[in-house]
């Protein structure tokens, strides 16, 4: 139960089409399911507005099954980051609706889409090979409830293919920016705009790139102002703070 469907029950009761009965059931529920192996957090929605993720990177295959299906059990929605091939087969067998993104190595089940809150946020990424982390983050923030612009291979070996793209950038609420290598594309961005700009270091790279320690320190160093640095390649955690701030910005949306 989120935060809004629990405001949505107590409009009910208040009303008189909600039972005291039904609003006590609701609410007395155990916060926690004990699988053995895990303990899922049933109270995550209505702290956060969006129940736990399930990471899928170690976990076998069963694992990721009896997780979901014990939040499916009472969530409307489910968000699985790292998904393999194989656990992705033993899940959509056994739970209807659920879809596959490849691209983003997530699985994603809504019983009805979210209605998307006002405000774009942009997901960018350098380059191609950047684009299963760029992907995860623009999952993450689609089922979140946002609207999310994906503007791709814009890094800045070719200036001008980022420049184009300055209209969508000004739109954004926030901005995603997803580079390795050098990890220049954050500062570059927080130079055009007045935006919060998320980047997200990737481990793509030769050598000298350290598994993306050093795109990850060059965007630490940013010169550009109101820069947010998340861990090498952790693109849902700048999805999941991208729409956490377009949440915020959307209640002073007059």
């Amino acid at each position: 139960m989120t935060r809004t469907d629990a405001m949505a029950l107590l409009e009910r009761f208040r009303a008189g089409t909600a039972s005291r009965d039904e609003v006590l059931r609701a609410f007395q529920a155990a916060p926690v399911a004990e699988l053995g192996f895990a303990q899922v957090d049933l109270h995550r929605s209505l702290r956060k507005d969006f129940p736990e993720v399930i990471y899928a990177e170690n976990k076998t295959p069963r694992q990721v099954l009896d997780i979901a299906r014990k939040i499916i059990r009472h969530e409307g929605r489910l968000l699985i980051t790292r998904a393999t091939a194989a656990q992705a087969r033993l899940v959509r067998r056994h739970v209807p609706r659920i879809q596959y993104h490849d691209a983003a190595r997530c699985l994603t089940y809504q019983r009805r889409p979210l209605r998307k809150r006002p405000g774009t946020i942009a997901v960018l990424a350098a380059g191609t090979s950047d684009l299963p982390v760029a992907e995860e983050a623009a999952l993450t923030a689609d089922i979140m409830g946002n609207a999310v612009e994906r503007i791709y291979d814009v890094g800045i070996a070719g200036l001008h293919r980022l420049l184009r793209q300055q209209d969508a950038l000004r739109r954004a609420h926030v901005i995603v920016a997803v580079a390795g290598m050098e990890g220049a594309l954050p500062s570059v961005v927080a130079g055009l705009v007045d935006k919060p700009v998320i980047a997200v270091p990737t481990s793509v790279g030769y050598g000298a790139s350290f598994g993306g320690i050093a795109a990850l320190l060059a965007m630490l160093n940013s010169c550009g102002s109101g820069v947010t640095v998340v861990n090498i390649n952790n693109g849902f955690g700048a999805g999941y703070a991208a729409s956490q701030i377009n949440a915020l910005a959307a209640r002073e949306t007059p």
